[in-house]
């Protein structure tokens, strides 16, 4: 992530070099026109903001529908994987909590948030 950054940092900075958009060390701009030059740089900041959108935004949205899903389907029975990494059984499912069953104690069960299991998969029917 921070290597893709760092390119487009460095791709931004050729670009405004090689457009005159460039500004000299007291800070007046080098282009023909200042309208120009600002007008240039706001694009750059649309295509910036743009790329961000891409690179940042969006798979961390599609990452949290997936995680919604997950959650929603989940059902008494189901194998989990807590964000501690324990693995255990669900055994009752409030609104924003679960009660998890571990090993084979059946005096372990611990109530959690829903929000703290990472993976849930659906017992094998044998």
């Amino acid at each position: 992530m921070k290597k893709k950054l760092a390119a487009a940092a460095a791709v931004m900075t050729a670009l405004f070099s090689m457009t005159g958009c460039a500004t000299t060390a007291d800070g007046a701009a080098t282009g023909a026109n200042g309208a120009t030059s600002l007008i240039m740089i706001v694009g750059y900041m649309v295509i910036i903001i743009g790329v961000m959108y891409f690179v940042a935004i969006r798979p961390q949205k599609k990452e949290q529908k997936k995680q919604s899903q997950m959650l929603s389907a989940l059902e008494v029975g189901d194998i989990v994987l807590t964000t501690s990494g324990f693995y255990g059984t669900v055994i009752d499912i409030t609104d924003d909590t679960v009660i998890v069953e571990f090993g084979n104690n059946k005096n372990c069960r611990i109530p959690m948030q829903k929000s703290a299991i990472v993976e849930a998969e659906k017992p094998d029917a044998e």
